[in-house]
C-alpha cells in the first residue's frame, strides 16, 4: 500500500514538474493510455472533433488560441469484488491546463507565471490516483476525467465578451480569459454527472484567492454535500494533505455572476474569489453530491518540508486514494 501510494504521489509530482514544452495535452493523453493498459484500467480519449460533437464549449473556447489540440481522457477503475458491501461510484474531474498564459488576459512575467506548467496538477493527481487503485484493491468504482488544454494568446484566442455554450447547455459570458479553469471543468463536471455517480469531486489549481486565504499549507474544500466534505477532511487528515472548508454561500454571491447576455459570467467581484469560482462550478453538478478541491496554494513547495519535496508536491493523490478506499454512499 505504501509503495502504491508513494508511487502515485511521485507520478503526480513528475508530471507537474515537467516543462510545458515536454508535456502537451496530446502527450499526457498518450501517457494515460499507456498507464491504463499497464494497470488494467478502461480508457477513452476524446479529441477536438469529439468535443465539438459533445458541445463542450468551455474546453473548446479555452483551447481556441492554441496550436495544440485539446484532449479529454476518461479512465475507469472497476473493483473485482464488493468486499461485503455495495460499491459506490465516485467521479473525479481534474483540471489539466498544460500551460496557462492567461490568454488575452495575459499574466505578468513573474515567478508564479513560471510555475504555470503546474496548472495541470489536478489532472496529474487524478491520473496518479487511478493508477494506484488496482494495487490498493479499492472497493469503489472510480471514474477519472482529465480535461486537458493549454491557454494561449493568439489571433484566434477567446476574447473578453465572447459567449460560450457548455456541455449542459448553460451559456457563459467571458469577462476574464485567465479564469479558464472553471470553463474547462464545467464541461468535465457536466459529463461526469451524466453517468449518475454517487459523488463527484473536482481538483484544480483554480484561484489565487485560495492561496491568499490559506497559504501553501492548506487546500480549500467547498461543496454541496456535508457528508462528502467530512470524508474529504478525514482523508486529508489521515494523509497529511490538509484541507480547510470555505463556505459556498450561493445566496449571497451568486448574483455577482449574473450576465446581461448569458446565463452567467465566468468571474464575479474582487473578493471571495475561491467561493465565487466554486459557485460557478456548482452550476454544472445538478443534485449530485459534490466537493471541490482548490489546490492552487498546495501545488508547489519552495523547500523540502516533511513529505513535500521542493517543486511540485503531487498534492491530492494520497487524499483521493484514501477517499476512494473509504468512501461509503448514503443509504
Amino acid at each position: 500500500d505504501g509503495r502504491a501510494t508513494a508511487g502515485a504521489t511521485a507520478l503526480a509530482r513528475e508530471l507537474a514538474n515537467t516543462p510545458a514544452s515536454h508535456l502537451t495535452a496530446r502527450q499526457l493523453a498518450e501517457l494515460a493510455v499507456s498507464l491504463a493498459d499497464e494497470h488494467g484500467l478502461e480508457v477513452d480519449v476524446l479529441g477536438k472533433d469529439d468535443l465539438e460533437q459533445l458541445g463542450a464549449g468551455g474546453v473548446l473556447g479555452v483551447n481556441a488560441g492554441s496550436t495544440e489540440p485539446p484532449r479529454l481522457v476518461k479512465l475507469t477503475y472497476t473493483p473485482r469484488a464488493a468486499r461485503g458491501r455495495a460499491p459506490a461510484h465516485i467521479a473525479i474531474v481534474g483540471k489539466g491546463v498544460m500551460y496557462d498564459s492567461g490568454g488575452l488576459s495575459l499574466k505578468p512575467t513573474n515567478a508564479m507565471s513560471a510555475m504555470m506548467k503546474m496548472d495541470m496538477s489536478g489532472a496529474a493527481a487524478v491520473l496518479a490516483t487511478l493508477t494506484a487503485l488496482p494495487a490498493l484493491k479499492a472497493p469503489n468504482k472510480v471514474t477519472g476525467w482529465l480535461v486537458l488544454t493549454d491557454n494561449m494568446p493568439s489571433g484566434s484566442a477567446l476574447k473578453l465578451g465572447d459567449v460560450l455554450t457548455t456541455r449542459n447547455g448553460k451559456t457563459v459570458e467571458v469577462h476574464n480569459t485567465d479564469a479558464e479553469g472553471r470553463l474547462i471543468l464545467a464541461d468535465g463536471l457536466a459529463l461526469a454527472v451524466e453517468e449518475e455517480p454517487d459523488a463527484v469531486l473536482d481538483i484544480a489549481t483554480l484561484t489565487g484567492a485560495a492561496l491568499a486565504a490559506l497559504g501553501d499549507a492548506w487546500a480549500a474544500v467547498i461543496g454541496t454535500d456535508a457528508a462528502l466534505i467530512e470524508r474529504v477532511k478525514a482523508s486529508g487528515a489521515v494523509t497529511d494533505e490538509q484541507v480547510w472548508e470555505l463556505p459556498l454561500t450561493r445566496d449571497k454571491y451568486r448574483p455577482q455572476l449574473d450576465s446581461n447576455v448569458a446565463d452567467m459570467k465566468n468571474i464575479g467581484g474582487g473578493y471571495a474569489g475561491a467561493t465565487i469560482a466554486a459557485i460557478f462550478l456548482s452550476e454544472f453538478v445538478g443534485d449530485t453530491p459534490w466537493a471541490h478541491l482548490d489546490i492552487a496554494g498546495t501545488m508547489n513547495s519552495d523547500a523540502h518540508t516533511g513529505w513535500k519535496s521542493k517543486g511540485a508536491t503531487g498534492f491530492g493523490a494520497r487524499l483521493l486514494l484514501d477517499l476512494a478506499c473509504n468512501y461509503t454512499k448514503a443509504e
